[in-house]
Formats: structure tokens, C-alpha cells, sequence
């Protein structure tokens, strides 16, 4: 994963639970709507080679990486997998210096001011705020007050209509599955909806960012 690339558009997209046969036309999907990372959890069944093949099936320029990545056996069956980055929904220490140590990006998940300090001083690329849906935007403005050099990845709860109120708290970057990924949508073939979702996410993240530099030119 290349991490200034991600932060020019950081968007994450989250795929949990995804059969061999569905994965190429759902990468299809994202890819056509503009998205350029995309996380397999390891909770997936067949996790690791699901992760191989969409390496295999996307373009250069797509970070694919794992996620739910929930100690070190899991990290390395990722990695040998073609993981090219790392998210978790907590913070293990091992796996975050692992990641730091062969330098591979990594987010790993923080909810409680403590937890949010203790990742980022573990190494992590940026801190995986989850479920940030339960408190929402406002609970990241609260964090980035004794925060502010602290990266947060907003997990949870974000969606189009969301994400420019996230940006606006605080948020470096945007991760999001099921509210895109819809397993309904999946199930029938529905790609061009996940394309459209994927799509709406990525506009609200241009304006967001147009928003933000107009703000600071003013």
C-alpha cells in the first residue's frame, strides 16, 4: 500500500463474508466507482485465498489488504497471502510493531481515548475509530482536541450523507462495508448499485476535501 496515495483519497472499503465466485465482479464494482483500497477480513472463510486472487484480479494501483487481522498467526497467513496492509478491530501490540518492523501500513481499532493513545504509540498508519457510528462525528471532534497529531480512521457508520460531517470532526480517512457491499446486493448481481455506492462515497470525499481547502484559503 502506498500511504500517500491512500491519503489523497482515503477511502476503505470492507468486504466480510464474500463467496470465490462473487469476489471479481464486486472488485469490478468498486474499482469502476472509484475505489482504490480494499480490506478482506480474515473472519471471511477462505480469507487468505480470497485475498491472493483479488491481488491477482486488481490493478496495480488498488491496495488490497486484510482486516479483522486478530493476532500474529493471522497477520502472517495475510501477509503470505499478498496483504498490502493491515487493519484489526483492536489494538494487539505484537501484530501492530510486526507491521511497523517490515513496514507494512496498519490500522489498528481504538474506541476509548486510552485505546486511541495506545495504538498510535504502538506505530499505527492511522487509528481505526470503530465503532464510530455509536456516537458519531462529534465523538471525533472530542478526541481530536488532546489528538490533533493523531491520524483516526472513522469506521462504522459512515456513508455519503455522513462522511463530510465525519471530515468536518476531525476524520482523516473513511472506512465502509455492509452499507455499500450489501449482501442482497451481491446475492443478485446487482453490481451496478455497488458501483453507484461506492461512487456517492467518493464524491462526498472530493467535496469534503474541496470544502476543506477553500476553508483554509479564506
Amino acid at each position: 500500500m502506498d500511504l500517500r496515495r491512500f491519503e489523497r483519497k482515503p477511502l476503505m472499503g470492507i468486504l466480510r463474508g464474500i463467496e470465490p465466485e462473487e469476489l471479481a465482479p464486486v472488485l469490478q464494482a468498486a474499482e469502476a466507482g472509484g475505489l482504490e483500497t480494499l480490506e478482506i477480513t480474515m473472519n471471511t472463510p477462505g480469507a487468505a485465498d480470497l485475498i491472493a486472487r483479488a491481488r491477482a484480479l486488481a490493478p496495480a494501483e488498488v491496495a488490497i489488504g486484510a482486516g479483522t487481522v486478530l493476532g500474529t498467526d493471522a497477520l502472517h497467513t495475510a501477509l503470505e497471502a499478498g496483504a498490502g496492509f493491515i487493519v484489526s478491530p483492536v489494538c494487539e501490540p505484537e501484530v501492530v510493531r510486526e507491521c511497523v518492523d517490515r513496514a507494512v501500513p496498519v490500522f489498528p481499532g481504538a474506541f476509548t481515548p486510552q485505546e486511541v493513545h495506545t495504538a498510535w504509540c504502538a506505530g499505527a498508519s492511522a487509528v481505526k475509530v470503530f465503532p464510530a457510528g455509536f456516537l458519531g462525528p462529534e465523538y471525533l471532534r472530542a478526541l481530536k482536541g488532546p489528538f490533533d497529531g493523531v491520524r483516526l480512521l472513522a469506521c462504522g457508520g459512515v456513508s455519503a450523507d455522513s462522511l463530510g460531517a465525519y471530515a468536518e470532526c476531525g476524520a482523516d480517512a473513511f472506512a465502509f462495508g455492509e452499507s455499500v457491499f450489501k449482501r442482497a446486493w451481491i446475492e443478485a448481481g446487482d453490481h451496478a448499485r455497488i458501483e453507484s455506492a461506492v461512487r456517492a462515497l467518493v464524491e462526498a470525499l472530493a467535496a469534503s476535501q474541496a470544502h476543506r481547502s477553500e476553508t483554509s484559503l479564506s
